[in-house]
């Protein structure tokens, strides 16, 4: 019986240990490459429009390109995981995604299409300071100076209120600064004005949802929780991020098993997404279900075997594999 304790308390140490490992390991550098092309509504190439690929899950890597004539371009040197890709041009409202990254499979093509801006959409993206603004903002949210953080917000909002996105950013602050009251009624704010959006309502829509869930959570309203995250996904279904998060969001709140069925969820809607299995695996671990931490973390290794993360998962594996015997 001490053996078994011992040995749990061993792996809930070294798990820790891992989870540090992961999130500081080379902050996204790698040799994955993507590529895509940037198009406006009806198909046709964008030539010179800007291109940034940012490491979402650390501060970290950043990289820009422009697109050449045919609209295409490509970067080189990103490590396993989320990254955001956002294009941007004149004349254009920007868009991104999320998108997930592998470092020894081809990686599929992006398509990012812009929307021409009219002239009822001018105060979206007026000069350049307003750019700033939203770039400061984002700065001093990585560096949780959320306060700071929404002064630049609400400046970018008030100068351009059209975009009605900049409600989700200024939600996550409210969120993390512990006002969830208040970031529910943010959050409210985009759900509403994403019913108009033809664009990308649907994935503010998911992510508000989500958001809204996080608070409840954090209310430790589990029942509310649950529903929102529920609705995200049904909003969304074809998104594995988002069910990723989802799962992250209850692994850092320590509810194992919810956690669980959202990174196996991820896997269900894309099968060869490496982190989730990873995330899986320290899941497992955290339960004591050796095996099928095992399992998911050879899984991991077997779809990206030259992940930042690997040797750690292997080291991992060989312990459980010890004191299996």
């Amino acid at each position: 019986m001490e053996r078994k304790i011992f040995l749990k308390l061993s792996s809930m140490i070294l798990i820790s240990f891992l989870l540090v490992s992961y999130a500081t390991a080379q902050a996204g550098r790698g040799k994955a490459r993507i590529s895509g092309v940037v198009v406006d509504e009806a198909g046709n190439p964008i030539k010179g429009a800007k291109v940034v690929v940012e490491f979402s899950e650390t501060k970290g890597a950043t990289f820009e390109t422009t697109t050449d004539k045919m609209g295409e371009w490509g970067v080189i040197g990103l490590g396993t995981g989320r990254w955001k890709v956002t294009a941007s041009a004149d004349n254009y409202i920007p868009t991104y995604i999320d998108y997930s990254v592998r470092q020894l499979a081809r990686n599929p093509k992006i398509t990012l299409t812009l929307k021409k801006i009219e002239k009822a959409d001018k105060a979206i993206i007026e000069d350049e300071v307003s750019l700033n603004l939203l770039e400061e903002g984002n700065q001093l949210f990585t560096e949780k100076k959320y306060d700071e953080a929404m002064v630049s917000y609400e400046q970018f909002l008030a100068q351009n209120p059209n975009a009605y996105q900049i409600h989700l950013n200024i939600s996550n602050c409210y969120r993390e600064k512990g006002e969830l009251d208040k970031a529910i009624e943010e959050y409210s704010k985009v759900l509403e004005l994403a019913k108009k959006d033809d664009f990308m309502g649907k994935e503010m829509t998911a992510k508000a949802l989500s958001g809204i869930g996080e608070c409840y959570l954090k209310k430790e309203d589990l029942e509310k929780a649950q529903n929102y995250f529920k609705q995200s996904i049904e909003t969304y279904p074809e998104n594995e991020i988002l069910a990723y998060n989802v799962g992250e969001i209850y692994f850092s709140n320590q509810k194992i098993d919810e956690a669980i069925h959202y990174f196996e969820l991820s896997t269900q809607i894309k099968p060869d997404w490496s982190p989730p299995y990873l995330k899986l695996g320290y899941a497992y671990l955290n339960k004591g279900d050796f095996e099928k931490a095992k399992m998911n973390l050879s899984k991991f290794l077997e779809l990206d075997p030259e992940a930042p993360e690997a040797p750690a998962a292997k080291n991992m594996i060989d312990y459980l594999e010890k004191i299996k015997k």
